[in-house]
């Protein structure tokens, strides 16, 4: 029982790390510019599906470059996300902001419909499947893999806004832009920047996650959905509460279908959620008084 338990959680620490990639993306967005991005699981969709379209055949590039090439190209897509359809926006109440997201959410999947169709596609693992033994459990090279970019990437986020002139100026603009911009902080600029650094994280997470889960032109929406339950879940305004919902959400998930049935991982992920909507709606690690939840 206690190694079936360790294999639930190695399996629920895996999924957990790529819901927080997500969510991290949702906080970094909602606390830059108050919308909710419903896009950010096309993000993640669009960087699994370019890197395996740009190292398809024998004239496809090398994976770690067609990766790069793809982070970039979904890079680019967010920050013309920001510039054409949420900076024209500005203003405008909440329900617009988020109709106008899932409307860009809609229009990226139907372009990758257009391009890929409705196939699944898988990527080759980065590193062979010999499966590593851990007790009586066992772990795929790929999970460590996503665990460890996982790590780096919040990590780095991190540093950046904390140590970096742009991070800060960015966390300035979602304090007050009025003030930011009297100071001299482009905040246009620190938008793109944070819809780009939003965008980096999705692409690289669908490109970690894909060798194991494999992917489609709508792999984006049960992600994107998942990502918006764990940021609910650690706290919207909380960019480490985000992270910490994501492993939360995957850790439960993982038990609940080992434990009861793989049938109600999703609703029992779910109603967590409700639950802590009704009785905490700033999140676990948000604070109480905040005015945006």
């Amino acid at each position: 029982m206690l190694d079936q338990i360790l294999q639930f959680l190695l399996t629920g620490v895996t999924v957990g790390a790529t819901y927080a990639l997500v969510a991290l993306g949702f906080a970094i967005i909602y606390n830059a510019s108050d919308v909710v991005n419903f896009a950010q699981g096309e993000f993640v969709m669009l960087g699994a599906m370019s890197t395996i379209a740009l190292s398809a055949g024998d004239q496809g590039l090398p994976l770690w470059l067609a990766a790069i090439c793809a982070v970039l190209l979904v890079i680019l897509v967010g920050m013309l996300l920001q510039r054409f359809a949420i900076a024209p926006a500005r203003g405008a109440s909440v329900v617009t902001t988020i109709i106008i997201t899932i409307g860009a959410s809609i229009f990226l999947r139907g372009v990758a419909l257009l391009l890929w169709g409705k196939d699944i596609f898988g990527m080759p693992h980065f590193s062979g499947e010999e499966p590593i033994q851990i007790g009586e459990a066992t772990i795929l090279p790929q999970n460590i893999w996503v665990m460890g970019g996982a790590a780096l990437l919040v990590l780095g986020v991190h540093y950046f806004f904390n140590h970096t002139l742009n991070g800060k100026s960015i966390l300035a603009c979602s304090c007050n832009r009025t003030a930011a911009n009297l100071v001299g902080i482009n905040v246009g600029m620190m938008m793109l920047i944070a819809y780009g650094l939003s965008a980096l994280l999705g692409s690289l997470a669908g490109i970690l996650v894909a060798p194991i889960t494999f992917t489609s032109y709508d792999a984006g929406v049960m992600l994107g959905l998942k990502g918006f339950s764990a940021a609910i879940l650690g706290g919207m305004g909380n960019p480490m509460g985000a992270v910490a919902g994501g492993l939360l959400l995957g850790l439960i998930e993982s038990l609940a279908a080992g434990l009861i049935s793989s049938g109600y991982k999703d609703a029992i992920g779910f109603v967590i959620l409700l639950l802590v909507l009704f009785f905490r709606p700033s999140g676990i690690f948000g604070k109480a008084s905040a005015e945006r939840v």
